[in-house]
């Protein structure tokens, strides 16, 4: 697989560019500016490891289409974000095609800490009717991030999909592609009693099915068994708030496990 990795500027000029074949690299030596673009190229959609900041852990996706562009954060963008992601006058950014070994095995297919708004080529991506004032630190990409700590609210790494008191709020996860499920995993955020929390949640899959979960006020993982099936996405929706003062029950982490498709 040909695979390019490139910075761009907010007119699109290339300020760095590595090329190969299956695994390169790019050190980029000077400080992003607002506007600025990461892109990655590939010759075929496949599975990739993305390891984009060396601030942020490298990320197994699924890449589609023949480009994806991650526009540098900055400013309110940033928050969601390590504080020193992105930083500094030093870049190492990384792309290779993933090994058959680490596409293979059951995993957490909803994994995606490069998604965002603007996404429509690596998945998972994650996105969500209602977003709470439409803040980065509050956006359905939050929940599949990776970042678990649930106990406080508003900044990293306590990143959540908050649903601005919404009860139509719906996430819907996009795989890119056929895969193979068995359990739904949710990680509620819990910074009583600032938050509320669920007692039901339902999630509606690409078969048409749908399977309720009953939650309880918790951290911890909370997880649910479900007979194997082959989706393209999963929607999650019908959050019935429990009976508490707060207003605000959200989501701090959403998973999926399963596998690829043979």
């Amino acid at each position: 697989m040909e695979l390019i990795l490139k910075v761009l500027d907010a007119e699109g000029n290339v300020l760095a560019k590595a090329t190969g074949e299956d695994e390169i690299y790019l050190v980029y030596r000077d400080v992003y500016n607002e506007g600025d673009q990461v892109v990655v190229e590939a010759s075929e959609p496949g599975h990739l490891v993305l390891a984009l900041d060396d601030a942020m852990s490298p990320a197994l996706v699924y890449m589609k289409s023949e480009a994806y562009a991650l526009g540098v954060p900055f400013g309110a963008r940033r928050v969601p974000y390590s504080p020193r992601a992105f930083e500094g006058n030093i870049h190492r950014l990384c792309v290779r095609q993933a090994r058959p070994e680490e596409i293979s095995p059951r995993r957490n297919l909803a994994l995606n800490p490069w998604d965002d708004h603007a996404n429509s080529s690596v998945f998972p991506h994650a996105k969500a009717n209602v977003e709470t004032r439409g803040e980065a630190v509050f956006a359905a990409r939050n929940a599949i991030d990776g970042e678990k700590a649930n106990h406080d609210h508003g900044f990293w790494p306590y990143t959540s999909w908050g649903i601005n008191r919404d009860p139509e709020a719906a996430l819907t996860l996009d795989f890119g592609r056929p895969v193979r499920i068995d359990e739904i995993v949710f990680y509620l955020r819990a910074d009583f009693p600032h938050d509320a929390w669920w007692e039901k949640a339902s999630v509606t899959f690409s078969d048409g099915k749908t399977a309720s979960f009953s939650l309880m006020k918790s951290g911890a993982a909370q997880s649910f068994a479900i007979p194997e099936r082959t989706v393209e996405w999963v929607r999650l929706h019908s959050l019935v708030k429990a009976d508490d003062p707060s207003p605000f029950p959200a989501l701090t982490q959403f998973e999926v496990w399963g596998r690829e498709v043979d």
